[in-house]
């Protein structure tokens, strides 16, 4: 049961924010933050205020059905009223309580998405093509927008390395779940013994960080020019286009050279340097806040297996909850990709429920 003073700040808070919204005293980015919040709470406030009410409402019809002397018929109607009741309650107080989950304020952003080639030579180039035609599908069915930030060819016709920034309405909350180790079982063109082979690629999925979400001061980087070519690079340009940016105080290096502009790999190298930078922030925080990492899916360890993908056998199975679907060339074609993704969002949502409890 959900203490009633938790409900009524939810009522409160919704109050307070259309007034601030209202009175238009507020800047543009604390605007945007706060009609966020209103949205969200906009969702569940007919639950909060009906959930807030029911104990009054109880209280009249249980007031009907205990008078004494009281008519047969209002009795018989204000007890079938108070059933109906009781079960709105419990439609109102689940409905709450997944929105009182404890929230990730990235959820709402949009994504970058990193695919690359792990174990399995050439063959696993070819798995990371396979996936980014998966999740380019993905995109067109959900009518998000996708824009390739950089791709690296490999020998084979595959991608060393992709990175793509996928935007829309919440779209980290739906790919966060693909981070980890995507594991493919096949047998490669060039096998002639029909042997199967075992390649894997790594997912990495992280929040698009904006300015307003971290601050990165000039002083902190390291700038290095160089002409682009070679490993990644289209053609050997003449000029030095191509950008490498360090940032000092982690360590962290980004390079970028798919453009010919120098300003435009800047720009696009910094925008992954901002959220390698704000998703490390994020997890150092999620370790101190909580060492009992089975509050979630999966560790979050990039390093961990969360899939495999079987072509003999023609299945894909999720080994962070058990799901096997027999349906991988539709999962590839983006077709069966929202069956797995609602599942494990469900799962999720039921694990955080069960903490709530206890």
């Amino acid at each position: 049961m959900i203490p009633v003073e938790k409900v009524q700040l939810i009522v409160k808070t919704y109050s307070r924010l259309e007034k601030e919204l209202a009175s238009g005293n507020i800047d543009k980015d604390e605007f945007i933050k706060k009609s966020k919040e209103y949205s969200s709470i906009g969702e569940v406030i007919n639950e909060a205020k009906g959930y807030i009410n029911f104990e009054k409402e109880k209280n009249e019809l249980e007031k009907i059905i205990n008078e004494k002397g009281g008519d047969e018929e209002m009795i018989k109607l204000a007890e079938n009223e108070l059933s109906q009741l009781q079960q709105i309650k419990t439609t109102y107080e689940q409905k709450l309580k997944i929105y009182l989950l404890p929230k990730d304020e990235a959820d709402g952003k949009n994504a970058i998405l990193e695919i690359r080639a792990g174990t399995g030579g050439l063959e696993a180039t070819l798995f990371v093509a396979d996936l980014y035609k998966m999740y380019e599908k993905v995109c067109l069915k959900k009518k998000w927008s996708l824009e390739i930030i950089n791709i690296s060819k490999s020998e084979a016709g595959g991608f060393k390395e992709v990175i793509l920034l996928v935007k829309g309405t919440d779209i980290y909350s739906f790919l966060k779940f693909e981070s980890g180790v995507h594991r493919v079982q096949r047998v490669p063109e060039t096998e002639t013994q029909g042997r199967v082979h075992t390649s894997a690629a790594t997912v990495a999925v992280l929040p698009e960080a904006e300015e307003v979400d971290l601050k990165i001061n000039e002083k902190d980087l390291r700038i290095d020019v160089f002409r682009s070519g070679g490993p990644g690079g289209q053609s050997v340009n003449t000029t030095d286009s191509a950008v490498r940016i360090t940032h000092l105080p982690t360590g962290t290096v980004v390079s970028q050279q798919d453009e010919k502009s120098q300003h435009k790999n800047r720009a696009k190298a910094m925008k992954i340097l901002r959220s390698r930078i704000y998703d490390s922030e994020r997890e150092k925080k999620d370790r101190e806040r909580s060492k009992d990492r089975k509050n979630q899916i999966g560790t979050g360890d990039r390093s961990e297996r969360i899939r495999t993908y079987n072509f003999p056998q023609g299945r894909i199975t999720d080994h962070r909850i058990n799901l096997t679907l027999h349906k991988l060339q539709e999962f590839l074609n983006g077709d069966a990709f929202e069956e797995l993704s609602q599942s494990l969002r469900l799962q999720d949502q039921e694990i955080k429920l069960a903490n709530l409890k206890q």
